[in-house]
């Protein structure tokens, strides 16, 4: 007996769910089949932003944060201040310390952070491209905002030392015990963090 399956249209469609992170092919069928069956889907609507992201987004030349014209918002905002960059590991971390509004300086997001066990070395990132804007945009200070998991410690030693032959003073976010939260719940790593950048009241 011949098996029944969903119509080839269909199978594409969740083929092509499938492959979006975090998406299994159960979440994918019943995705698709919401998309078909429901009367709150817009599925020409989801396709057409889906297209317009595609043509006209692209990462900015600058800062590698993400574009419409030829530079992102932050990097053609004349106010800014130009002696501070601030560099990230993704563009999508840079949102988070805008919300804060405590940060007026431009960004430089390096796409990804060295990690040997995924085959991403320095070549891989943007760190030429960082090199280069030092040189020409003279900043007084590059903060370094990576993470403190091994690769981000890693990537932030080899940034510190590449950049002292640099005429930039080279600084990194603060770590320590986040808002709300009771020694009890820190592993010791914070900790120690916590009391080497502390500050007088």
């Amino acid at each position: 007996m011949k098996r029944v399956s969903y119509p080839a249209a269909i199978q594409g469609l969740v083929g092509e769910l499938k492959r979006l992170p975090g998406i299994g092919p159960r979440s994918a069928e019943r995705i698709a089949l919401w998309m078909l069956q429901s009367r709150d889907a817009r599925p020409l609507e989801i396709a057409r932003a889906i297209r317009e992201v595609q043509e006209t987004v692209h990462p900015c030349p600058r800062c590698g944060f993400f574009a419409v014209e030829t530079l992102c918002e932050i990097c053609a905002d004349s106010s800014r201040d130009p002696s501070l960059i601030c560099v990230v590991e993704q563009p999508t971390e840079i949102l988070p310390l805008e919300r804060t509004g405590g940060f007026r300086g431009l960004y430089h997001a390096l796409g990804g952070r060295i990690s040997p066990l995924d085959h991403i070395g320095p070549d891989d990132l943007r760190i030429d491209s960082l090199i280069d804007r030092i040189k020409s945009e003279t900043p007084t200070e590059i903060i370094l905002a990576l993470g403190s998991d091994v690769e981000g410690e890693a990537t932030a030693n080899y940034l510190a030392d590449l950049l002292r032959a640099l005429p930039v003073s080279v600084t990194r976010l603060a770590q320590g015990l986040p808002a709300g939260g009771g020694l009890d719940q820190a592993d010791e790593l914070t900790l120690s963090r916590a009391l080497a950048g502390r500050t007088r009241l």
